[in-house]
């Protein structure tokens, strides 16, 4: 249970620093009571087993006080993701049916917005700012009681992006999460006297789930508000930091900062990546920044985070290159099979299919959504994860694209994002998305749409020929289209279903 997580290194390394924010440091002994007292204060509010909380918030220690507290209680904590708009945040929270709110200073107008449309919502916290009241919530004496749970019971409930209809709230359970804390923490190598940096948004498992392997291993944390890359290269150096994760998108921010190789990052074991393909220019500027050290992961919200890695063997100099733009191997404690969609046969080795997922790992289910749930996770405990990809011979993975985005032009299956790699390597490209669009002919076929990168212009010609040198020509993109920017939803990914609403006005595009 995670509750005997924090008990045992309370007891082991009491006086041993766990937790670093800003300038404010706690010991193991000092943050079991601070999670004693947001106990005792959510019972003390009426909250039973079963009930929600949230958490609205830039990153904070209360927001994983909360999380450790509702696992002693036996409640849930949401945390919700802050670039949603304000009706997004609606729908979640009342969709949760939290019945008390913590809120960080950036975000109190919104909720004084909302207030009115949130009927669940008995009471709001202020978390931080001229108006907190955290504080004040965990004045009281510290609860020593542990709900007895199940290990099946959810304590983190977090929403998926929802880049295809509402967000659904994956229940993450003491089970499945104590499993991805081990199952990482042995393959990360971790140790209880590594330093974690947690920098990524506590509402995404690559917050949350890295915090909570840092407490499975009893690691110290070094948590940011916000990551900005300059002061992030700082802190792996003074804070000789072992571990983090950090998404493709800041490590190339982080890259291109004036003197980012200058740094000392000789205490850094291990580098992860995910949530997000990694441009092959992007990950080989990192790796003069970072050298040995990276390592990829691939997973989801709905099995607490990771499931296949591409360790830094593959990753040194003199791997086969292709690895690169694989997703590794499944990781220990997890089975991965490719099936056919249509059928659920399992495919030959070499051919796509829909990657399938079976793990301790897994969530319980989509928070009053039986049907989604039924529908994700077969009797059979396997989870369909609604993405492409295949294997290799050596047992290398390569997520190909989602099933719902591949493009069935002529009968031929294509997968955009086996043509974004290749765009994403021409100078003059500094953004793309790949989508079919309508044709007469062959039903439908790829369009390349594109931002230039800084200081070039797109030739569409150029950037055609291009792809015909390193693609079979049924693959190329038959157009492209110039844009100022793509839309993303509220974690950054390219909102492809928005893109092909622009060519698909009046005609139904068929999909698997």
């Amino acid at each position: 249970m995670i509750t005997a997580l924090l008990s045992r290194w309370a007891s082991e390394r009491a006086e041993r620093e766990a937790l670093r924010y800003g300038d404010s440091r706690w010991s193991w002994a000092e943050l079991a009571d601070r999670v004693a007292r947001a106990a005792a204060a959510q019972r003390a509010a009426g909250l039973r087993p079963g009930a929600r909380v949230a958490v609205l918030d830039f990153n904070h220690p209360s927001c994983l006080e909360t999380t450790l507290a509702c696992a002693q209680v036996g409640t849930a904590n949401v945390v919700v993701n802050f670039r949603l708009t304000p009706s997004e945040v609606e729908y979640v929270l009342n969709d949760s049916e939290a019945e008390v709110l913590f809120v960080g200073p950036e975000f109190a107008s919104t909720v004084e917005q909302l207030r009115d449309k949130l009927p669940k919502v008995r009471r709001v916290i202020h978390v931080g700012g001229d108006e907190d009241s955290y504080e004040s919530w965990l004045d009281v004496e510290p609860d020593q009681e542990v709900h007895p749970a199940d290990p099946d019971d959810c304590f983190l409930q977090l929403y998926t992006s929802g880049t295809t209809g509402f967000p659904k709230g994956a229940m993450l359970t003491h089970r499945a999460m104590v499993a991805h804390s081990a199952n990482v923490s042995a393959t990360i190598g971790a140790q209880p006297d590594d330093a974690f940096m947690v920098a990524m948004p506590l509402f995404h498992v690559g917050g949350s789930s890295y915090a909570l392997c840092a407490l499975y291993t009893g690691a110290r944390m070094v948590m940011v508000r916000t990551p900005e890359p300059a002061t992030l290269l700082r802190l792996l150096e003074s804070e000789r930091i072992t571990h983090s994760f950090f998404v493709p998108a800041l490590l190339a921010l982080m890259a291109k900062v004036p003197d980012a190789t200058k740094h000392d990052y000789s205490a850094l074991k291990v580098l992860c990546y995910g949530a997000s393909p990694m441009p092959l220019p992007v990950l080989r500027a990192s790796m003069k920044v970072f050298p040995n050290v990276f390592m990829q992961v691939y997973g989801m919200t709905e099995a607490c985070g990771v499931v296949t890695v591409l360790g830094p063997e593959d990753h040194a100099e003199g791997a086969p290159e292709q690895r690169l733009i694989s997703a590794g191997q499944p990781m220990d404690g997890v089975s991965i099979e490719v099936r056919e969609p249509a059928t659920g046969e399992p495919v030959p080795t070499g051919q796509q299919g829909e990657v399938w997922v079976r793990t301790e790992q897994l969530m319980s289910g989509y928070w009053n959504r039986p049907e989604a749930t039924a529908s994700a996770i077969g009797e059979d405990g396997w989870y369909h994860s609604g993405d492409a990809g295949h294997f290799d011979t050596d047992g290398y993975l390569y997520i190909t694209d989602r099933i719902k985005d591949m493009i069935i032009s002529g009968g031929e299956n294509i997968y955009p994002a086996e043509i974004e790699r290749v765009l994403a390597e021409h100078p003059s490209v500094g953004d793309l998305t790949v989508v079919g669009v309508p044709d007469d002919k062959w039903g439908e076929v790829p369009k390349a749409v594109v931002v230039a990168a800084e200081g070039h212009t797109v030739d569409e010609a150029e950037l055609l020929a291009y792809c015909r040198e390193h693609l079979a020509s049924y693959k190329c993109p038959k157009s492209v289209d110039v844009v100022d920017e793509l839309p993303r939803n509220p974690t950054g990914k390219i909102l492809k279903k928005d893109v092909r609403a622009r060519y698909w006005g009046g005609r139904e595009r068929q999909t698997v």
